[in-house]
């Protein structure tokens, strides 16, 4: 069983890749499906830190929610290469 500090860890980082979906404007489904697929993450634990943050921050949402309805949704080559940044983003903060 894992303990509490890499549970807390992999949830920082989770929260983090779902900030960088944010700022790649994709919807709840689109990060889920991304970052289970490449960054191989449970689709439950991305699913419900998602939830918390919109919990949280619901203006936030609903404003991102009304914003993204107004644009296109990515490409799954876009999405593949979006994870691999942050991939590639997520293992440098680590080692830092």
């Amino acid at each position: 069983m894992a303990g509490p500090s890499s549970v807390a860890t992999e949830i920082r980082m989770v929260h983090y890749m779902i900030e960088k979906c944010l700022v790649f404007n994709m919807s709840k489904e689109e990060c889920v499906e991304a970052l289970s697929k490449h960054a191989k993450i449970n689709p439950v634990i991305i699913a419900t830190v998602w939830k918390e943050l919109e919990k949280e921050n619901s203006e936030f949402f609903k404003a991102y929610v009304e914003k993204r309805s107004k644009k296109e949704k990515m490409s799954e080559e876009e999405l593949k290469q979006m994870i691999q940044k942050i991939n590639s983003d997520s293992s440098k903060k680590s080692d830092d």
